[in-house]
């Protein structure tokens, strides 16, 4: 096994939008056809889907009633199964141009059979995660219940001990399985495991790559919005508006269409496909680099090109 720089692995995805520069225009002109999906699918929303919606969005300190959570989840299904295909043909086309960058066919973005791994690997990794948080609450309530009988500073004291071992628990084993999408990419197969071996020793050198590659992503974008947002307060009052209308563009009524139907939120869109195809590359690339380094190439395995479908 050989090794990885954090700092490379963190930058690898602004590397590959600056120095692929048609793949960031394909991908630029799909992330806007989502967000035009996206659009139509919001605006002809029904009543039943929007009331889901708005279920999910509870007290999070309270916990959820899970008869509204599973038919909120049925409702919401086809919408969450369009954002997990979209997230996961992004993730492939990064996969792709970093480990086969020879199979650059339709700019390295398609449906095939490496995406339907991928989305099936997340689905298996949701439901390991429930289970793994269902059995680590059940561990806590057990150690809580039997401190109990120390006092009720002593309890306070090991729930909030348990608690942060729990989250700190389930932020290692992440960052150990982590790598699980781009190892099921490049071999062909459902990697469900293979990640913990693979990052043996190799916590804080990922931990460091993902941090960074997230700070950079916070950064720029927080520039980009604040640009826009000075060019779009610009525009709009040479054209006679005011400040007020900027929240439009920010905060349209997604029940109608005109609200979409503008120049100042159509730019906006545009713009915001740019950065969505970025913030995809610099989210993904840092596994594949990382999973490059760790193989020494030697895991690039099943180089033919899969069927798109």
């Amino acid at each position: 096994m050989t090794g990885f720089s954090a700092t490379d692995a963190a930058l690898e995805g602004f590397r590959i939008t600056r120095e692929r520069p048609k793949a960031l225009l394909a991908w630029t002109v799909f992330c806007f056809l989502v967000n035009v999906a996206s659009v139509l699918i919001s605006v002809n929303m029904p009543k039943e889907a929007r009331d889901a919606m708005a279920s999910l969005q509870t007290d999070p300190s309270q916990p959820p009633d899970m008869d509204a959570l599973t038919s909120a989840l049925m409702v919401l299904s086809p919408i969450l199964a369009f954002g997990l295909a979209v997230q996961c043909v992004m993730a492939a086309a990064v996969y792709r141009i970093i480990l086969k960058p020879a199979d650059e066919r339709f700019s390295y973005l398609r449906l095939g059979k490496d995406e339907l791994r991928l989305m099936a690997l997340t689905l298996i990794y949701v439901v390991l995660g429930v289970m793994l948080l269902a059995v680590a609450q059940l561990c806590i309530g057990i150690v809580v219940f039997i401190a109990s009988f120390l006092g009720q500073g002593v309890m306070a004291f090991v729930f909030s001990a348990a608690e942060l071992f729990a989250i700190g628990m389930f932020f290692y084993i992440a960052i150990r399985m982590s790598l699980a999408p781009v190892i099921t990419f490049d071999r062909g197969r459902l990697a469900i495991l293979d990640s913990w071996a693979l990052t043996k020793g190799q916590f804080w050198r990922l931990l460091g790559a993902y941090v960074l590659a997230i700070c950079c992503v916070v950064v720029v974008s927080l520039l980009a919005i604040m640009l826009f947002s000075m060019l779009a307060g610009l525009a709009v009052l040479a054209t006679g508006g005011t400040l007020a209308d900027l929240s439009g563009i920010f905060q349209p009524d997604e029940t109608k269409l005109s609200s979409y139907l503008n120049p100042f939120m159509i730019a906006y869109m545009m713009v915001g496909s740019v950065f969505t195809a970025i913030y995809y590359a610099v989210i993904a690339a840092p596994g594949a680099w990382a999973y490059r380094g760790l193989t020494g190439g030697e895991g690039l395995q099943n180089d033919a090109p899969a069927a798109a479908i």
